[in-house]
């Protein structure tokens, strides 16, 4: 099993994010001035980056289930 994955709930999971320290600090005052968590302020992100792509290259069409999750 892919053990970066960790099942929080029936629809989140947890990813242990390796990031420049920088970035990091850069991505926490962000989220700050907007009001979020640094963590919610990723998620932002990533459904912006999707919704993007989906857009350009049309839905993305993928069983979404959590790597691993089965049989565990």
């Amino acid at each position: 099993s892919n053990k970066k994955w960790k099942r929080t709930s029936n629809k989140q999971a947890k990813y242990t994010l390796r990031i420049d320290a920088q970035l990091l600090r850069a991505l926490r005052y962000i989220a700050e001035y907007e009001g979020r968590s640094a963590n919610r302020e990723i998620e932002v992100l990533i459904k912006r980056y999707i919704a993007e792509f989906e857009k350009k290259n049309g839905k993305i069409e993928i069983d979404w289930e959590i790597p691993g999750e089965k049989g565990q």
